[in-house]
């Protein structure tokens, strides 16, 4: 007998403009054989604006258990509102993210969606306290980094995005150009309450938040996008720099993304294959409980180990064996999307002989990252006086 897909109170729901999912409710056929298993740790991208048969088999893998979007997803939001309705049609629980920080990396940027700022810009309000008329720059930054939370997750949740991977907790030391004005402020004391307001904004409009890149990757120059970074400061310099956001949060995060930067004086891998990096100082030590996310396995930081050049199955399994719950691979659907299949491929043979095996807690924290409230529509979110009073804030 074929098994059915596992159905959880986690399933989020749509309404209004995102009703659209009604059209594709019925299970794609091939998808009454699937077997849902009790961990789905692939995050994975799709092709276009539209999903393609090999979009749909992979979405409806056991393993996968999310889906990232980019630019290329997008024409306007009632098209990508129907791409992740299909796509929630294949998996009901599928945890659907993007990159919406604001500033330079914001996915969707037309059809009515708010340009939101850099995250240095909530900085530079804070640091204008007692020299402005009111003297205020402090407590109204804080009020605008809540607003800018609340803004970006009722307009992505609107179109049935689940998780916006924000805020950036990497400290502003003005040498790297990759996070640059990503960064809320140099001093981390100023970075964890600014996240913490944006947090609270997210939490309001229904949706988890993601710090990264722990411990820090503001420190080094190098793009791990391109190049493996190393950064050569001693371990109790970091944690008393870098890392303090993630101390105060520990609490707040709902999932943390480490980066892809090797830190000698701690371990020869990067924090993000890393188990003392990832269970023994940001769970044990730390106290995070939340879910932890590896950052994209194409990177050329996470793709090269002890010299050697790791395929993305193998990646994938040392990322999960050192304490991720779950592993992204970006941009790799093009085309005929090779990496995807052996990506998945190759974690079905590492659960069959032993190099990984599946965690029910791990599954149970993806889950819990997963909305559950109704989110508003679109266009009675624009009479929404939360959201106006948002927006005025900004």
């Amino acid at each position: 007998m074929a098994s059915k897909i596992k159905k959880t109170a986690k399933t989020p729901k749509l309404s209004g403009e995102a009703r659209i999912v009604e059209q594709f409710k019925e299970p794609l056929d091939f998808v009454a054989d699937a077997r849902f298993d009790d961990h789905a740790p692939v995050i994975l991208d799709v092709a276009g604006t539209r999903l393609n048969a090999d979009d749909r088999r992979r979405l409806a893998h056991p393993l996968t258990g999310g889906a990232i979007l980019f630019g290329r997803n997008w024409v306007n939001r009632q098209q990508v509102t129907e791409l992740v309705a299909e796509m929630k049609a294949i998996r009901p629980d599928l945890l659907v993210c993007v990159d919406h920080e604001g500033g330079r990396v914001q996915r969707f940027r037309t059809d009515g969606f708010t340009h939101l700022p850099a995250m240095d810009a909530y900085g530079k309000r804070w640091m204008d306290d007692g020299t402005g008329a009111a003297g205020d720059g402090a407590m109204a930054a804080t009020d605008a980094a809540t607003a800018a939370g609340f803004v970006m997750a009722a307009e992505l949740r609107s179109c049935g995005v689940d998780l916006s991977f924000a805020p950036v907790l990497d400290l502003h030391f003005g040498h790297s150009v990759v996070i640059g004005d990503r960064s809320f402020h140099r001093d981390a004391r100023i970075v964890t309450l600014l996240a913490k307001s944006l947090m609270l904004g997210m939490r309001q409009a229904g949706m988890a938040n993601c710090g990264k890149h722990f411990p820090g990757h503001g420190h080094v120059a190098a793009d791990s996008h391109v190049d493996i970074p190393v950064d050569p400061r001693p371990l109790s310099e970091i944690l008393l720099d870098d890392a303090r956001p993630y101390e105060w949060l520990s609490t707040s995060l709902a999932s943390v993304m480490p980066a892809h930067v090797v830190y000698p004086d701690v371990d020869d891998k990067p924090a993000g294959f890393s188990p003392r990096w990832l269970q023994d100082i940001l769970r044990a030590r730390l106290g995070f409980t939340g879910a932890i996310f590896s950052d994209d396995l194409s990177m050329a930081g996470a793709r090269t180990l002890a010299g050697r050049t790791l395929g993305y199955a193998e990646a994938a399994a040392l990322a999960m064996n050192a304490g991720c719950d779950l592993v992204l691979l970006c941009n790799q659907s093009v085309g005929k999307g090779k990496p995807l299949d052996d990506l998945l491929d190759g974690l079905v043979k590492a659960r069959a002989d032993g190099t990984w095996l599946p965690d029910a807690a791990c599954e149970r924290r993806r889950l819990d990252l997963v909305p559950q409230t109704e989110p508003l529509a679109w266009d009675d979110l624009m009479r929404d006086a939360a959201y106006l009073r948002a927006l005025d804030r900004l």
